[in-house]
């Protein structure tokens, strides 16, 4: 298999040591002289250019490359690479170096990316893997297949402690890959007894992970993730950061404040109802002690904002729409 790396730095030749060292052909790329050191990876080609150019691409042989990967320290150079190898040489595949987290959303199949290695989120992963005991904790995600490696310590409250593999129903699309037991990795198989303290490796959708986690330890899932329509985790009727304190009557009517969406009584003046012609004085003494306040509870009649209610950013950030960090 011939691969050309583009970044030279210490992660790039890392990468063709092992390369090399399992049988493949390796070309580096790197506009730094200071790196461009043939010495350091005997065995590879070298390329002093910039691989952000398509004639240095094309001098790097990629018409006829299997695999590009795009290793330097800076994301922007990354992603034109990977673009540059899908769109202009149609190289097979594609593996970039997510360098900066808040920059990971970009490195898709739009940028050319196939496959987007996040040292930052690897680490994350492995370390909760390392403490974490019955959450179920995403070891990594397969782009192409849109299937996600995840790990989880069975718990003692499991409720399935003591019992055959064959006896979990999985969710769909769910395999269980390997069972570690007592430092030994185990082809499971439906004949297996499930004992605390074991770590199941498993393959599964990403639609499918909170099922998954609810499946393997109930305990782990929060009260308001069970019901999305509860006020958990999608909130009133899937908005997040809402919870439901009350009932509405059938024929209620909302009105939208401050303080969340209050429920106005049949005989309850509208706003926009008032007659204009005549205006009622306000007595401010009794309107303030009516006045839901930081420490009165909202009325039972209202859907308050939780504690969680989102900022109003969007879901990549506002500092990171539009530029790259």
């Amino acid at each position: 298999m011939r691969v050309v790396i583009a970044g030279a730095g210490s992660v790039g030749r890392s990468i063709a040591r092992e390369l090399i060292e399992n049988g493949h052909e390796v070309l580096l790329i790197d506009n730094d002289a200071e790196d461009v050191q043939s010495s350091r990876v005997p065995d590879a080609s070298w390329l002093l250019a910039d691989a952000c150019e398509l004639t240095a691409l094309d001098d790097a042989g990629l018409d006829n490359c299997d695999v590009v990967v795009a290793a330097t320290g800076d994301d922007k150079a990354n992603l034109v690479v990977s673009l540059l190898a899908k769109t202009e040489f149609g190289v097979p595949r594609t593996v970039a170096r997510v360098n900066n987290p808040k920059n990971e959303w970009l490195f898709d199949s739009t940028w050319g990316v196939d496959v987007a290695v996040s040292t930052p989120r690897l680490m994350t992963a492995l370390i909760e893997e390392a403490v974490s005991v019955g959450d179920l904790v995403r070891i990594f995600e397969f782009s192409r297949s849109q299937a996600i490696l995840v790990e989880l310590t069975l718990p003692e409250g499991s409720p399935w402690t003591g019992r055959l593999v064959a006896d979990v129903p999985w969710p769909a699309d769910t395999v269980l890959t390997c069972l570690v037991r007592e430092q030994r990795a185990i082809a499971p198989s439906g004949d297996d007894v499930l004992e605390v303290g074991d770590e199941l490796i498993l393959v599964t959708a990403v639609d499918k992970e909170r099922e998954l986690a609810r499946l393997l330890n109930p305990a782990s899932v929060r009260l308001d993730d069970e019901d999305d329509t509860s006020g958990g985790a999608h909130g009133v009727g899937g908005h997040p950061g809402w919870t439901p304190v009350g009932e509405l009557a059938p024929d209620a009517r909302l009105l939208l404040t401050t303080e969340g969406v209050v429920e106005m009584g049949p005989d309850s003046p509208h706003p926009g109802d008032a007659d204009t012609s005549t205006t009622a004085a306000v007595d401010d003494e009794s309107r303030a002690s009516t006045a839901p306040t930081e420490d009165t509870p909202p009325p039972a009649s209202v859907w308050a904002p939780g504690r969680d209610r989102p900022s109003g950013r969007s879901r990549r950030g506002d500092d990171q729409v539009g530029r790259i960090s």
